[in-house]
């Protein structure tokens, strides 16, 4: 029997040597065995792998490691093709609270499992709990039967998906190592492949308010997402979305519960619409619907019938929230104070800094910095301009929202701050950057 050792894997990984498939399956067993590897040793590794990297290869063995490590899901009652969306993170993203009811729309399934945000980075968990009512913590079975009945349902991420992932990603966010690409690669995918869909779908965010800041680091991302899709037999999509200007108008959880709730009501001719549309045209596809194009099509249709809206109020009620809210706007929580931020000069809004936007949401309270922290659900901001819009003195650039005028006051010098107004309009970059596939 070979003999592990895992300082001859920091040596080696330190070295530029790659690590056997033996070497990696028992580093990844020591993370949650009864006696587990030292953390002092692993953050070694981790520092290593962060300075010197991993082959495609070693990434790829390393995810299915951790996909092992723990319950890995199986659909089989379900009468139909099952598919996932995966966002990397970015400031006003509600993807899945349009995508999945237009999907579900349309025929195929979308057992959701999602997280809570953390840092400047919005979680949908926390955004549909801004929903009165509404529980996220569901028992497999009730889980199961409503994506039966309702073609999707929104979960709490289980502990037993990918537990060394745990492991390994609270010493990475401690040992300054979370922007290990192949880390990144490894932490996604060994949950997404733990799901058991046979579509999945990224979205890949790029720009000052995601954590891939280049298109460049983007795209090697996306090809070992891909490549790890591919190599366990799964329908895989990777879509680089800009993410140098927050996605649609509403920062902060019931904000943007409203904003998803209007898009699936029929305001789909705007940037959230559109990128939701074509997002579910993609997922369709893979699944087997047919052409994008035709796809797309259809997306629309499920939205323009009303069907859409009709499964996200079936998923409401049958996780215990209040689905009038799809009719009365009015029953979100609402924040009980708000101030108006107008444009102190004319021009053009140049530049959007995305991540300070979504760290002076957290300020306000619509966010987390520790994860014992509690949320305001009505916190948050509604922008009134997007970048390139032309302004006058006096404009209203955005309205705030918090529980308190001192979180606003704390709040504002950031928010101006994010946003810059020129004489020039400036040059604003398409919202999908680029799109890869092994849809055959």
């Amino acid at each position: 029997m070979q003999a592990f050792h895992m300082r001859d894997c920091i040596r080696k990984t330190k070295e530029g040597v790659s690590l056997t498939e033996f070497e990696l399956r028992q580093l990844v067993a020591g993370l949650t065995a009864a006696e587990p590897i030292p953390d002092y040793q692993i953050a070694a590794w981790l520092m290593a792998v962060c300075c010197k990297g991993l082959t495609d290869e070693e990434t790829s063995i390393l995810t299915m490691a951790m996909r092992d490590s723990g319950q890995v899901m199986h659909w089989d009652s379900l009468p139909g093709s099952v598919a996932d969306k995966h966002s990397t993170g970015g400031v006003g993203d509600k993807t899945t609270m349009i995508l999945a009811p237009i999907c579900a729309a349309s025929g195929i399934y979308m057992p959701k499992m999602s997280g809570r945000g953390l840092g400047h980075t919005g979680g949908t968990i926390d955004k549909l709990e801004s929903i009165p009512g509404l529980t996220t913590t569901l028992e497999p079975e009730r889980f199961l039967r409503l994506v039966e009945r309702v073609g999707f349902a929104v979960s709490m991420q289980t502990g037993n998906l990918a537990p060394a992932d745990k492991v390994l990603y609270a010493l990475r966010d401690v040992t300054e190592t979370v922007d290990s690409i192949p880390l990144i690669c490894a932490s996604i995918m060994s949950k997404k492949l733990a799901t058991g869909a046979d579509s999945i779908l990224l979205d890949v965010k790029v720009g000052s308010g995601a954590f891939m800041k280049t298109d460049a680091d983007a795209e090697i991302l996306s090809r070992l997402m891909l490549a790890a899709a591919t190599a366990d037999g799964k329908r895989c999509t990777t879509i680089l979305t800009d993410m140098d200007r927050p996605l649609g108008y509403c920062i902060g959880n019931a904000l943007e519960v409203e904003e998803a709730v209007r898009v699936l009501q029929g305001d789909t001719q705007n940037a959230l619409g559109e990128l939701c549309l074509r997002l579910a045209a993609e997922l369709l596809a893979m699944s087997g619907k047919g052409t994008v194009e035709a796809c797309l099509a259809q997306a629309k249709k499920t939205v323009t019938s009303g069907a859409a809206l009709e499964r996200f109020s079936q998923m409401i009620a049958g996780q215990g929230g209040d689905a009038r809210i799809t009719e009365n706007l009015a029953l979100l929580p609402q924040a009980q104070c708000k101030r108006v931020l107008k444009a102190a000069s004319g021009g053009y809004i140049a530049a959007m800094q995305s991540e300070e936007l979504g760290r002076a949401a957290v300020l306000l309270g619509a966010g987390r910095m520790t994860k014992q922290d509690a949320i305001d659900p009505g916190a948050g901001i509604r922008l009134a301009v997007q970048l390139g819009d032309a302004v006058s003195v006096g404009d209203t650039l955005m309205t705030i929202y918090a529980d308190s005028e001192l979180k606003i006051d704390e709040a504002e010098p950031l928010l101006r701050k994010a946003m810059t107004i020129s004489p020039d309009a400036p040059m604003v970059r398409p919202l999908i950057h680029a799109l890869y596939t092994n849809r055959t």
